[in-house]
């Protein structure tokens, strides 16, 4: 047991040491630093609280979470139909999404997003959820709005990470047939609707991938199109 227990302790030693020279090396090789963006998230709601208000109002009775880790949010959503994806924990399905989405076609009224923070997960997760979404159904994205160059960096080195799925979100928002909005809280929800963009993002990017933090920081109010919770309930 006490080799088990230092080979275990050995590893979070070398995890640890592999952050910090990650750090380094972006630091001195890496984009370029502008700065935190202060979005003040804590005065307001929870996904929790946005989730279930939507799912009340919109009388919804089937959701889908991608990547429920601990059911934080999966545990306190009420509704008729719930189904929750999960390779190592919580929900009620433990695979991968693609796992998911190649296995079972069910349809589902609103699906929250919060699996695999990396680009091309995200971009796969957002087009196979939306094959699956309900006509009159609301897609929903965790950790749109990060705050720092390194809470968005891959890979990841910080305790509160969001990866880069702001990129995959500024994609959608260029699509005609999208209309895609975020919510200042909880570290930014994305909201994507079924229906004609009603702002569509007119920009010339060839690969999303390789946005910088720095359009994020100077330009994120355009390409998230960000909008409080409140007028968020407003174009439901």
């Amino acid at each position: 047991m006490l080799n088990f227990i230092n080979k275990k302790f050995a590893k979070v030693k070398a995890s640890r040491k592999l952050r910090k020279l990650i750090k380094v090396f972006r630091k001195y090789f890496g984009e370029k630093d502008p700065g935190n963006i202060n979005f003040h998230f804590g005065s307001k709601p929870s996904r929790m609280q946005i989730v279930q208000e939507i799912i009340n109002i919109k009388k919804f009775d089937s959701y889908l979470e991608i990547g429920t880790f601990n059911d934080e949010l999966f545990s306190f959503i009420k509704c008729k139909k719930k189904i929750g994806i999960d390779p190592f924990s919580g929900g009620t399905h433990r695979m991968t999404s693609d796992e998911y989405f190649k296995k079972f076609k069910d349809k589902f009224d609103l699906i929250f997003i919060d699996g695999l923070h990396h680009y091309n997960q995200v971009e796969k997760d957002i087009y196979n959820s939306l094959k699956i979404l309900n006509d009159n159904g609301i897609l929903l994205m965790h950790d749109c709005l990060p705050q720092s160059l390194s809470a968005q960096a891959i890979p990841r080195t910080e305790t509160v990470w969001n990866g880069d799925v702001w990129k995959a979100f500024v994609k959608m928002r260029t699509d005609p047939n999208l209309d895609c909005y975020t919510c200042c809280a909880d570290h930014g929800i994305g909201v994507i609707f079924k229906r004609n963009n009603k702002n569509l993002l007119n920009v010339k990017i060839n690969n999303f991938k390789k946005l910088k933090f720095i359009d994020f920081y100077n330009n994120h109010k355009k390409l998230m199109n960000i909008i409080d919770f409140d007028n968020l309930l407003k174009i439901i």
